[in-house]
C-alpha cells in the first residue's frame, strides 16, 4: 500500500495561563488524536503547535515529549491575535504518515469546540 502525508487539525482551551494547564491539556488533545484515529506514534512525521498571545507559560510540545514522542519534530510558535477570536486556545497541525485509504479526524476539545462546529460530534 501506498503511502502518503496527511495532516490532522487538532485543537482545545486552557482555563490558565499556567505550565500544568498547557501541558495537561495538550496531552489531552493528544492523546485523544492517537484514539480517535488509531495513529500509530512511529509514524507521526511531525507536530505543528501554535498558542494564541494569552498563553506562555510552556511549550505545548512538552506534552508530547511526555507521552514519549522523543523522534517526532515538534515546533511551537505563535497564533494570530484576530480580535474577538477563541482565547487560551492550543492549536496543532499533526502529519502523518498514512495509506491513503485512511481518514483522519480532527479533534477539536474544550472551548475549541467553536472553532470547527462542523467538524465536532457533539
Amino acid at each position: 500500500m501506498e503511502a502518503i502525508i496527511k495532516g490532522i487539525r487538532g485543537a482545545t482551551t486552557v482555563l490558565a495561563n499556567t505550565r500544568e494547564q498547557i501541558v495537561s491539556e495538550t496531552e489531552i488533545l493528544l492523546t485523544k488524536l492517537v484514539e480517535v484515529n488509531q495513529l500509530e506514534v512511529d509514524r507521526i512525521v511531525s507536530v505543528f503547535f501554535t498558542m494564541t498571545p494569552d498563553l506562555n507559560a510552556e511549550f505545548p510540545a512538552v506534552a508530547a515529549r511526555n507521552l514519549g514522542w522523543t523522534e517526532v519534530p515538534l515546533i511551537c510558535a505563535v497564533e494570530i491575535d484576530v480580535p474577538d477570536s477563541v482565547k487560551k486556545c492550543i492549536r496543532l497541525l499533526l502529519h502523518y504518515n498514512a495509506t491513503s485509504q485512511t481518514a483522519l479526524k480532527p479533534v477539536y476539545l474544550q472551548g475549541a469546540k467553536q472553532l470547527r462546529q462542523d467538524l465536532c460530534d457533539d
